[in-house]
């Protein structure tokens, strides 16, 4: 009798995981410098977990690579690397979840994709309780199942007001040079 094929965790992750993920990711030859690029080299070595994206998620990506200061070429190989390797879901932002508009694409993504977790340096964005996903920083133990399949209220949350908050994603500029630089 064949083993039955262990099911990988499937999640979104949020453009600060994956900044800070690539800044931290210096060379094959050393240890990752943050728990982000452990994340990202356990999935890339590993293949621990399936990354759900969808078109738009791709494309905040792309514009914060280049907001960053990453060159064209690198962001294009980024980009194709995540096309080849991710699974696309075909989902649009659910309104009114997060405080930030602009994290509503994944949480999106994640309840379409049926995502176990969402990743984030920003955990604030992500409303556990109007998730099916557990909402993780990295270094975290990913979770294997969903929390529960229907959040209560999902879509018929008020929106709270955006509020501008401290970004840690802006604190990873000053380790650009490695990544803008090749």
């Amino acid at each position: 009798m064949r083993a039955q094929k262990r099911k990988r965790p499937r999640g979104a992750f949020d453009t600060s995981v994956l900044v800070a993920g690539i800044a931290g990711l210096k060379s094959t030859e050393i240890a990752p410098k943050n728990p982000s690029a452990k994340l990202l080299r356990d999935w890339i070595e590993g293949d621990t977990f399936v990354w759900l994206v969808s078109d738009e998620i791709l494309l905040e990506y792309k514009r914060v690579l280049g907001r960053l200061g990453v060159r064209r070429p690198l962001i294009g190989k980024i980009i194709n690397l995540l096309r080849e390797e991710v699974e696309l879901v075909p989902a649009s932002a659910l309104p009114d979840i997060s405080p930030d508009p602009g994290d509503d694409p994944f949480c999106g993504c994640a309840e379409a994709g049926r995502a176990d977790f969402i990743v984030t340096l920003n955990p604030i964005d992500f409303p556990q309780s109007l998730l099916s996903a557990h909402v993780i920083k990295p270094g975290e133990r990913i979770p294997t199942t969903a929390r529960r399949n229907n959040p209560a209220g999902l879509r018929n949350q008020p929106r709270r007001a955006f509020h501008r908050r401290w970004n840690p994603a802006w604190l990873l500029l000053s380790h650009w040079d490695t990544v803008v630089q090749g």
